[in-house]
């Protein structure tokens, strides 16, 4: 079994990372090799529509033929069985780097003869979510929005689920910052219950034995 777990954060110690590091010991447990990577640490773009993965002779199917920092990252990807992303949500949207990232990791899986895949492998696809937002707007607002943005990971013909992690703790401090709107108590207290179990879950969604329902 060979895991690949993104960190889709500027942020390498903070909400997101802490949940995704959690899952790189529930994916040892299960005696996976296992890849962690900070995306934000990689000098890349999104798809720049060159469109040599759709040109006909060129080989493989489902590559992307720009080359720079995601390569590598991208050819682990192919060959793994587990795919785990964590990605905070900024302005309503995951980040523009796991944007570029889905776009040139999916589009080559895309035909543009008939729209189906073209990946010949399955990889299951999992997302943690960390937000500002509650648990119920989140449900009420953004839940379908987010199933929407990351359908494309069928094209790799796997499952996909997701995980959001709500009303997270923004900062250490909050007096440091013009953040009046927000009750850091009301975060500190959520961080010790909610977010708690959040790491407990993302262990055992990287060890692959998680109760299911």
């Amino acid at each position: 079994m060979k895991t690949v777990i993104i960190n889709a954060s500027p942020r390498k110690n903070w909400n997101t990372a802490q949940l995704l590091k959690e899952a790189v010991k529930g994916a040892g447990s299960a005696g996976a090799e296992t890849e962690y990577v900070d995306l934000y640490d990689l000098n890349f773009s999104g798809c720049r529509s060159c469109l040599a993965c759709k040109r006909k002779g060129m080989g493989e199917l489902c590559r992307c033929y720009w080359k720079d920092g995601l390569s590598p990252l991208l050819d682990k990807i192919l060959e793994a069985d587990h795919l785990i992303i964590g990605s905070p949500v900024y302005f309503s949207e995951p980040t523009g780097g796991l944007r570029s990232f889905m776009e040139r990791l999916i589009f080559p899986a895309l035909s543009y003869n008939d729209y189906s895949s073209r990946f010949r492998g399955k990889i299951k696809v999992d997302v943690f979510l960390t937000m500002n937002m509650p648990a119920n707007l989140y449900g009420q607002m953004y839940e379908k929005r987010m199933q929407e943005y990351f359908a494309p990971f069928g094209f790799l013909n796997g499952s996909l689920r997701i995980f959001p992690v709500c009303d997270t703790l923004q900062v250490e401090d909050y007096s440091k910052y013009d953040m009046a709107a927000f009750s850091e108590e009301h975060k500190r207290s959520v961080k010790e219950t909610e977010f708690r179990q959040a790491l407990e879950k993302a262990f055992e969604v990287g060890s692959g034995k998680e109760q299911v329902g």
